[in-house]
């Protein structure tokens, strides 16, 4: 492509999702900054602009229609097209999570608001221009923690874990991953979920292991693929994991 790639991200003024904004954009990739805090989006941007990087802020609410298609609308009058879609928002509440036979249901579809159906909503609204591009990716960020292999393996790290509607949000997301990337195969678009590891995060928390440089960096893999690049995968540092 002679014109500098477009990706815009989800979730995108702080944690992974800001870092996967700085990487794409040290990369020479026009990153948008998908915002639901107008004034957060914006500091984000004023900083990563300091560092060299083309970068703007969008308005955009996952779990609102309205706000979603005004933000697709706002992407096509600017662009015309976008190369990169990366669904990083995402939320996890601990404190609800209280075990799958008594988290309540309204926890359950709040988290699955942002996390499944927010996802399928901006997808959706954002295929037809990644139709337009010569190479679109779509990277949907997932969690070891979506996978019903290893929650049902005795011998896993995350045997017996429970944030029940965390989980299975994730394991949603796996696949509809593939069945996306299975609609989409006869096109140039590839659609991959990503397991960004253990962060250090307001999600993660602080005593997790990886910083958000290493948190980004399946995510950025995944988003550059090229034309031989897989594609309907689950993937955590270049290593395909296990449905």
């Amino acid at each position: 492509m002679s014109n500098p790639r477009i990706a815009l991200i989800t979730g995108a003024n702080k944690g992974i999702g800001l870092e996967t904004a700085r990487q794409l954009g040290h990369a020479g990739i026009t990153v948008i900054l998908g915002s639901r805090d107008k004034q957060r989006g914006a500091a984000a941007a004023a900083a990563l602009a300091k560092e060299g990087i083309t970068v703007s802020v969008l308005p955009l609410e996952v779990t609102d229609r309205a706000s979603i298609a005004a933000a697709a609308a706002e992407v096509a009058k600017r662009h015309q097209r976008l190369d990169i879609l990366i669904n990083n928002a995402g939320i996890l509440d601990w404190a609800a999570e209280k075990g799958p036979d008594v988290t309540s249901v309204d926890v359950f579809q709040r988290v699955f608001a942002t996390n499944f159906f927010g996802l399928i909503e901006v997808t959706q609204a954002f295929l037809p221009l990644l139709r337009k591009s010569q190479a679109g990716r779509i990277v949907n960020l997932s969690s070891i923690l979506g996978s019903i292999a290893e929650h049902a393996d005795p011998n896993s790290p995350i045997f017996g874990r429970h944030p029940t509607a965390y989980d299975t949000s994730k394991a949603a997301v796996n696949l509809y991953t593939v069945e996306l990337a299975l609609a989409l195969k006869d096109t140039a678009i590839k659609v991959n979920a990503a397991h960004p590891g253990w962060v250090k995060t307001d999600l993660g928390g602080p005593d997790a292991p990886l910083d958000v440089v290493t948190g980004a960096k399946t995510t950025v893999h995944l988003a550059t693929l090229d034309a031989k690049g897989p594609s309907g995968g689950y993937f955590h540092l270049g290593t395909h994991l296990r449905w």
